[in-house]
């Protein structure tokens, strides 16, 4: 950065030990209080591609282990959604209700932009449209844009529209027809992508139930849709006699007691909007000894970043939709190769986002002159 800016790098990590991460790098701007982390973990198939969230972290370490996760989610996850981007995500600390402001998020924009690319960026928990244009006015790496500003606007449509693909190959696989049609489905967490899930479900036949902490969130799913049955707690809603689990709040909703519930409870399938659903390294296993079926959390929500890659080459709905409609043939596929390989899905997801992520590095080791 030049002197003459305000903007200060607190640090620059090189490649993290814990996560073998490419880049990361700590952010703060004292005029606007911003504080953030930006996470590169590879860019093998591209840029890296992942939103930025805007919360409350209760420590610095506690967002560190955060942006971690997520950007090494999300390089799974473009890999599995057949993006050309590697993974990467963004953190901001601080409540958004009283610490998000326009310099702020510009200050965060030229942060962004000191990557040259390296790393794009979108929405995610705590951050929305509005925000993403206010960041552009900083820099050319965003994505999630509002139509008027030549993006693609609320990346939660495709989102849903992919988890909701994701359930229906979990039927299949369970019951043979492609359907939720009859099926009780609890959702927990109505925000921007539970509440659009409710509908596509609803319009399939299903009986949906849900569960939020926010009554705001609840009362706007009621009023568009008055049918839909409402508990007190997710603990309630795994023992409510639903067929399929979808977690599509915050991470880390898949717990050993949850687990435990879950099968307790009858409950099928597990299939949500939420990132990292997994508490702990484990879980994944057992879900698979307990009998419940396990469409991996970044396979099936990877519509939202289909939707945002796609505002790169000249938005098309019609186009990111189709992409985002083969989030059903990808998770049969996984649910085909845990078979016979016999592993968890969680672990056939990652070995195909992994080969992929293997035979695109060996091929761009080809030298092209241009």
């Amino acid at each position: 950065m030049t002197e003459a800016s305000p903007l200060v790098f607190s640090r620059t990590a090189g490649p993290d030990p814990r996560s073998g991460h490419e880049q990361v790098v700590f952010c703060q701007d004292r005029s606007s209080g911003l504080r953030a982390i930006v996470a590169i973990h590879s860019s093998a198939l591209g840029p890296a591609l992942g939103g930025t969230r805007f919360y409350p972290y209760e420590s610095e370490a506690a967002a560190l282990d955060d942006v971690l996760h997520l950007s090494q989610g999300m390089t799974y996850k473009n890999a599995l959604a057949g993006l050309d981007h590697g993974g990467g995500k963004a953190v901001i600390i601080g409540d958004p209700a009283t610490h998000k402001s326009e310099s702020l998020l510009r200050a965060y924009g030229r942060f962004v932009a000191s990557l040259s690319g390296r790393y794009i960026t979108a929405c995610d928990v705590g951050t929305y449209v509005a925000d993403m244009d206010v960041v552009a006015r900083e820099c050319n790496w965003v994505t999630g844009r509002s139509p008027a500003e030549g993006g693609a606007g609320d990346s939660s449509v495709l989102t849903s529209f992919g988890v909701f693909q994701g359930m229906r190959a979990c039927a299949e696989q369970l019951w043979g027809d492609p359907t939720l049609a009859g099926r009780r489905v609890g959702i927990s967490g109505v925000g921007k992508v539970g509440a659009k899930l409710a509908g596509l479900l609803l319009d399939d036949g299903a009986h949906v139930v849900v569960t939020d902490v926010s009554e705001a969130a609840v009362a706007a799913l009621r009023s568009a849709h008055p049918q839909v049955d409402v508990v007190d707690d997710t603990g309630h809603l795994l023992d409510s006699g639903i067929d399929v689990y979808a977690p599509c709040a915050l991470g880390g909703a898949l717990t050993d007691d949850v687990v435990t519930a879950l099968s307790k409870g009858g409950v099928r399938a597990v299939c949500g909007g939420a990132n990292n659903q997994l508490e702990h390294p484990g879980v994944e296993q057992l879900l698979d000894e307990m009998g419940v079926l396990y469409a991996p959390d970044y396979v099936v929500n990877s519509g939202g970043v289909i939707q945002v890659a796609d505002e790169l080459h000249g938005f098309s709905f019609e186009r990111a939709r189709g992409k985002a409609t083969q989030i059903f043939e990808t998770t049969r596929q996984i649910f085909t190769l845990a078979q016979s390989e016999r592993v968890p899905p969680a672990v056939a997801a990652d070995r195909i986002a992994e080969r992929r992520i293997a035979e695109i590095s060996r091929l761009r080791g080809i030298y092209l002159h241009v």
